[in-house]
């Protein structure tokens, strides 16, 4: 994966952001690609063009389905971990 800006994802197919949840309401855009969603128990297939929203603190992951997927991320209120680069989805544990 790689952030372009804090809010902008390229993303390689078979890419997951696991299962999390935070206090914000998210809104994500795909830009080209596509990505499954999961909230909750329910799956949604995310293609360019589309976006979703996903509600405060319901947990919720994505995974890419095709290489090179753009995903633009908006949260309100704003991220504090984004925006201090203290977010941690991808680091090996």
């Amino acid at each position: 994966m790689n952030r372009e800006r804090s809010d902008i994802l390229l993303i390689k197919k078979g890419a997951v952001v696991p299962t999390h949840q935070h206090s914000n309401e998210q809104y994500s855009l795909i830009t080209k690609g596509s990505v499954k969603v999961k909230i909750l128990d329910k799956e949604y297939i995310v293609k360019a063009g589309d976006g979703i929203i996903i509600p405060p603190n319901v947990p919720h992951s994505f995974t890419a389905l095709e290489d090179d997927t753009i995903d633009i991320d908006f949260f309100s209120p704003a991220r504090k971990d984004w925006i201090e680069g203290k977010d941690n989805y991808f680091e090996k544990k």
